[in-house]
């Protein structure tokens, strides 16, 4: 006899108001991300990340999948405003790449909004591959590599490298360690000496 029940998706938990539905994913990944941003990766769970949401587990893995999962979309959909700085950082004048690249780059990290998933990617960059495989993915292609492969010089992805080398270890001085004065000084300053350094890296032949 047919009772007229909606059938539930394979693997998915018994459907609650409070804990289904476009507005649970979108509470999940915000909780995930604020997870691994307190935590790092090792130390969060699908588990802890359930509790904190107020949800199943099994309603995090219906979403998401693994943990590693769950961790690349909670921190690749706060990472949608950082996609704007490559065409920001190419247009104008080649002399003044640098600049343009430091700014929009720190800008970034300066941004409580933003700065969080970018705090939940170094730190846990530091300790599993697979944020550090995340990380990898954002600041050398979706970043500097859009940067690097608009310009017209030889070995793009080495310079790539080099800026990422150079502005993601002072966002970890400054944001993850805190290491003063780095951590306290005024991002004026940084741009203005970073500036120069970023220029010779993207435009020397």
């Amino acid at each position: 006899m047919t009772t007229g029940a909606t059938p539930r998706r394979r693997g998915r938990p018994a459907r609650k108001d409070a804990e289904s539905g476009p507005s649970a994913r979108q509470k999940i990944l915000e909780t995930a991300r604020a997870e691994f941003a307190a935590r790092g990766y090792d130390k969060t769970s699908v588990r802890g990340i359930a509790k904190a949401a107020g949800v199943d587990p099994a309603l995090v893995h219906h979403y998401f999948g693994t943990k590693d999962e769950v961790f690349a979309s909670a921190v690749e959909i706060s990472f949608e405003p950082a996609l704007t700085v490559p065409a920001k950082v190419v247009a104008g004048d080649p002399g003044t790449i640098g600049e343009r690249l430091a700014r929009q780059f720190f800008a970034v990290w300066e941004n409580p909004a933003t700065r969080t998933p970018l705090l939940a990617v170094i730190r846990s960059a530091l300790t599993h591959d697979a944020a550090a495989a995340v990380l990898r993915t954002f600041v050398l292609r979706r970043l500097l590599g859009q940067v690097a492969e608009r310009l017209d010089v030889p070995d793009p992805e080495f310079r790539a490298e080099l800026c990422a080398s150079h502005m993601v270890g002072i966002a970890l001085l400054r944001y993850v360690i805190k290491a003063e004065p780095l951590a306290s000084v005024d991002m004026e300053q940084i741009i203005t000496m970073v500036a120069p350094t970023l220029q010779r890296y993207l435009t020397e032949a």
